[in-house]
C-alpha cells in the first residue's frame, strides 16, 4: 500500500516543489487548497516535473486555516502531515495578528486533526525567522528562538515564531514525532507563475525597478532543497524532537545584484548601496520598504551543521540557486 501524505497549501510556492518531491520518491499526496479549482493549477505545475503517472497519486480537499469545516475528515488514511500553509507577505500588515492568527489557529487546527485522524508524525515548515535572535551577532543555530516581543520583530517572525512554539507545546502534550525545517530566504525554479514574495525580490532587483538596493542580509536556500529536507526528515527517525535550519549559506541584496549584473549585462540593475537616509524617505511612501528598514546593515549568521550532519545535504550554492530563480523569470517573461 503506497503511503500517503497529507500536504497542507500545495499551491505555495514551496508546497509544490514539496508535493513533487514526495511523488517522485513514490508517496501519494493529498494535499489541501483554499479553493478547489486551484486544483487543475498545480496538477499542470507538477506534470512536467513528476510526469502523468505519479499525478495519478495526487488528490485534493478544499480546506480554510481559519475555518473549521472539513478538517475533522480531511487526513483520514494519511500516515503523516506536511504543513506548509502560513501567510507570506511582501509588506507587513498594520495589525500583526491578520499574520498572527491564521498562522497560529491554522497551525494547532491542522494539527488537532492530525490527532483526530491518527497520525503520529508531522513534518512543518517553519522560517529561520523564528530562530533568529535579534540581539545575538554570533552564530546562532535551532537552539536560538527570535524574540516576538523584542521591538524590531515583524508580524512576519511574530506570525513564524508563535505557530512554531504552539506547535511544539501541542505536539508534547498529544505526543506528536514532530520536526520543523527552517527555511530561509527560498530562491530557485518556481514551478509556475504563482511563486513566493522571495522570488518577488529577485525580480524586482531584475526589473531595475530601484535606482539603489538596500543592505539587507539573507540567509538563502533554494527551493529544491528546502523539498528534499522535508523528505529526508519524514524518513530519517532521529530528527524527530528537532528543528532543522534549511540554508545554504548567506547572501546580501548587493551580492544578489552584483550577481544578477554579470550574469546579465544588457539588464540594468543597480547595484549602488542605498544609504539609510534615501531608505527613510522611501519608505514613507513604500510599504515594501518600510518593511524592511529595521533590517538594514545588520547580519544574524545561522548554522546549517545540524542539515548536513544529520540528514547529509549537500545544499546546492547560493549563487546558482539565485541564477535558477532569476533564468526562469526571464525565460517565462516575468520581468
Amino acid at each position: 500500500m503506497t503511503e500517503t501524505v497529507f500536504l497542507t497549501g500545495i499551491s505555495g510556492f514551496i508546497a509544490k516543489h514539496v508535493a513533487a518531491r514526495f511523488l517522485i520518491a513514490g508517496y501519494s499526496v493529498r494535499g489541501s487548497l483554499r479553493r478547489l479549482e486551484r486544483a487543475e493549477e498545480v496538477r499542470a505545475a507538477l506534470l512536467p516535473v513528476v510526469g502523468a503517472d505519479a499525478l495519478l497519486r495526487l488528490s485534493f480537499v478544499a480546506l480554510d486555516l481559519e475555518q473549521d469545516a472539513g478538517w475533522d475528515t480531511a487526513m483520514q488514511g494519511a500516515t503523516a502531515l506536511i504543513h506548509t500553509a502560513s501567510p507570506f507577505p511582501v509588506a507587513q500588515p498594520k495589525d500583526p495578528q491578520d499574520l498572527i492568527r491564521p498562522a497560529v489557529q491554522g497551525t494547532l487546527r491542522a494539527l488537532t486533526a492530525a490527532v483526530a485522524a491518527g497520525i503520529g508524525r508531522v513534518v512543518l515548515t517553519s522560517s529561520t525567522v523564528a530562530v533568529t535572535d535579534t540581539s545575538v551577532l554570533e552564530l546562532q543555530d535551532e537552539t536560538n528562538w527570535c524574540d516576538p516581543d523584542a521591538p524590531e520583530s515583524s508580524a512576519y517572525a511574530q506570525s513564524k515564531t508563535l505557530a512554531e512554539r504552539a506547535a511544539w507545546e501541542f505536539a508534547k502534550s498529544h505526543g506528536l514525532q514532530l520536526t520543523t525545517i527552517n527555511p530561509g530566504f527560498v530562491m530557485g525554479p518556481p514551478l509556475d507563475g504563482h511563486f513566493g514574495s522571495s522570488i518577488g525580490v529577485i525580480a524586482r532587483i531584475l526589473r531595475g525597478k530601484d535606482p539603489m538596493v538596500p543592505m539587507l542580509d539573507f540567509p538563502v536556500v533554494d527551493v529544491r532543497d528546502v523539498a528534499e529536507l522535508h523528505l529526508r526528515a519524514l524518513q530519517t527517525p532521529d530528527v524527530v524532537g528537532l528543528r532543522i535550519l534549511a540554508i545554504a549559506g548567506h547572501m546580501t541584496m548587493p551580492a544578489m545584484a552584483d550577481a544578477l549584473k554579470r550574469a546579465y549585462p544588457q539588464r540594468r540593475v543597480a547595484t549602488r548601496v542605498a544609504p539609510m537616509f534615501v531608505l527613510k524617505l522611501l519608505a514613507l511612501f513604500d510599504p515594501q520598504i518600510r518593511a524592511i528598514l529595521p533590517s538594514v546593515g545588520t547580519a544574524h549568521p545561522l548554522s546549517n551543521a545540524r542539515a548536513k550532519a544529520m540528514l547529509t545535504m549537500q545544499f546546492i550554492a547560493p549563487e546558482t540557486a539565485l541564477r535558477a530563480s532569476a533564468d526562469w523569470l526571464i525565460s517565462n517573461a516575468k520581468v
